[in-house]
């Protein structure tokens, strides 16, 4: 399966607050769709407007959303729906959530396919393009492919041909009369899949589910199959690497055995939920490359992606220093203390964040936001807000240097918030004396080295002084000022625009993804576009602010609910489902947010 677009969409939108949807446009047959396109043929691209209607199709309804302003505009938006019985999707694939959700990831993938090989050039700009979004190697909930009551529906896009902006109605014809009625066909009724590919896919997401329904009940963190493959091809293709692959083969001491419901009993590495797993090894021997998969597990995964059994517990949040990040009112003080000039952190705000501070924020943003497990990488932290040596420390009193390192607080955040941590470190070998499991990676292949960490530790006991007391300290709450999330600019009451994975601009400000590794899918940076307005308009009171805690909650309980459309006034297929955590962290790195903070 293919991977993301190298360069991915721009995605706008404009609109005043959340009107009610248009009325059912009128109805019209196939042939009058064809007569209608041909007698368009050389007419001005106006005219394209005219097929804002439902067509009746053999087997399907056609339905024209929006139509583009011109072919150099973005394309138009078309539906299909598809009655339940003539797709023929058995019942039980329709009742179960995860197998539903699985079977639209399925089909918005046979629709790509289809649209794939019937786009070709016919005219100017976006002419003859069909297309839906795009999928990676994560099975998601999307919004491309939705079912009702009664009907299967696909949203994609059309590309309405013209040259210039004299219409080509013989070229439309052909697109929508002729090469989408085969397209509908092959990929949206049971009888024309591959009924086992089909069966694969769905099995995949309900196996992961399973698993991953299973790890806290057993203690574990993350759970790693045996002969899961977790080498990518490079950092811009997340395929699996197809040349000299070395699968995972879990160390005997971690060896678990966990049932799933299609493929069996499965073997693998159980990472016990403790308060820190250490990932060590040599450079390029696939620490990092563990981490990531252990990252990614928060999502099931496509049969033949390699890491379809590496499942992780949803509330693991990967976290990272982010050099010029804002900070908003977040109390940093269990870390960073005792600024020169008096200057606070039980509410620390800053336009330009340090690397420390940026990473002591994220930890904090990221345990108000519900996270258990915290994913941490050397690689990708701040220094000195890891560690201090005891050289280091007898040069620079503890009097003279605000930052408490993590090394110091990772046991009591586990005590009192129930956080746990696996990091990745090849630099420091003083976290031997606080872990709790230390995974060895040689060779892309793990082995238990706690026991060997602990007889170092023994035999050369870490001589730098612990630099924190028993307590972590408490997680404030905070309460976003609902005038500081302000969608508009000009004239315009919303103004979203999205640049895949990279950024959203809100309003007049931008809001920067790009430190957020768990965000796999452009369509989620969509959504939570969406979710930001939502929130704005639903869970947040001028009067009475609520809790970042309780905006999260508003907004998964209405996707619960009702779906993704709800966070659009229109009728799109783009919209991708994304993790409470990352709308948190996109809220948070606003730089127009204002915060109350409770205190005491």
């Amino acid at each position: 399966m293919a991977g993301h677009s190298r360069v991915p969409p721009v995605w706008s939108r404009d609109w005043a607050g959340f009107p009610e949807r248009d009325p059912e446009p009128p109805v019209s047959d196939s042939d009058q769709l064809r007569q209608t396109l041909l007698a368009m043929d050389g007419r001005g691209y106006p005219s394209y407007k005219r097929l804002a209607r439902s067509y009746g199709f053999d087997g399907f309804t056609l339905r024209v959303d929006h139509v583009q302003g011109d072919p150099f505009a973005a394309p138009s938006r078309f539906r299909v729906l598809v009655g339940l019985e003539r797709a023929g999707f058995l019942a039980s694939d329709l009742e179960q959530s995860s197998r539903t959700i699985a079977l639209r990831d399925y089909l918005a993938r046979q629709f790509d396919l289809g649209c794939r090989s019937a786009s070709r050039g016919r005219g100017s700009g976006k002419s003859g393009s069909l297309s839906v979004a795009r999928c990676g190697q994560e099975i998601l909930e999307r919004s491309s492919v939705v079912f009702s009551e009664d009907h299967l529906e696909v949203r994609f896009l059309v590309g309405l041909p013209a040259r210039g902006r004299t219409i080509l109605g013989r070229e439309a014809a052909a697109m929508l009369c002729d090469a989408l009625p085969p397209i509908v066909d092959r990929a949206l009724r049971a009888q024309s899949l591959c009924a086992e590919e089909l069966r694969e896919h769905l099995d995949a997401a309900e196996d992961a589910d399973a698993i991953r329904a299973q790890l806290e009940p057993r203690g574990l963190l993350a759970f790693v199959a045996d002969g899961a493959v977790l080498p990518r091809r490079s950092g811009i293709d997340d395929r699996p690497l197809e040349e000299e692959v070395i699968a995972f083969e879990s160390p005997e001491s971690l060896r678990v055995e966990i049932e799933a419901p299609h493929a069996g009993p499965l073997v693998g590495m159980g990472i016990p939920r403790k308060s820190l797993t250490l990932i060590v090894g040599g450079g390029y021997h696939g620490k990092s490359t563990l981490l990531q998969a252990i990252a990614r597990g928060v999502y099931n995964h496509i049969p033949g992606d390699g890491r379809e059994r590496v499942v992780t517990v949803k509330d693991a949040v990967k976290v990272r220093a982010e050099d010029g990040r804002r900070v908003e009112g977040v109390d940093i003080s269990a870390f960073i203390a005792g600024l020169p000039m008096g200057r606070t952190t039980t509410g620390f705000a800053t336009e330009d964040a340090s690397g420390s501070t940026s990473q002591a924020t994220s930890i904090i943003e990221s345990v108000e936001a519900g996270a258990g497990l915290l994913l941490m990488d050397e690689d990708t932290s701040a220094t000195n807000f890891m560690i201090r040596d005891h050289r280091m420390q007898r040069l620079v009193a503890k009097d003279k240097e605000p930052i408490t390192p993590f090394i110091d607080k990772v046991s009591s955040l586990y005590q009192d918030h129930g956080v746990s941590t696996i990091l990745v470190i090849g630099g420091s070998g003083d976290y031997f004396a606080v872990a709790d499991t230390v995974v060895a990676m040689e060779n892309y292949r793990p082995w238990d080295a706690t026991e060997e960490a602990l007889q170092i530790i023994r035999e050369d006991p870490p001589t730098r002084t612990r630099e924190a007391g028993d307590s972590f300290g408490t997680i404030a709450k905070r309460r976003p000022l609902a005038a500081s999330i302000d969608p508009r600019k000009g004239r315009r009451e919303v103004s979203i625009r999205t640049r895949g994975l990279r950024s959203i601009e809100f309003g007049a400000v931008e809001i920067d993804l790009s430190a957020l590794e768990q965000l796999v899918d452009p369509g989620q940076a969509e959504a939570i576009a969406g979710a930001l307005v939502f929130a704005r308009q639903h869970h947040l009171s001028s009067a009475s602010p609520t809790t970042v805690e309780a905006l999260l909650d508003g907004v998964e309980e209405a996707l619960e609910t009702r779906g993704l459309d709800v966070l659009s006034d229109r009728t799109v297929g783009s919209l991708v489902r994304f993790r409470r955590f990352e709308l948190a962290a996109a809220l948070n790195r606003l730089r127009s947010l204002q915060v109350e903070r409770d205190v005491g």
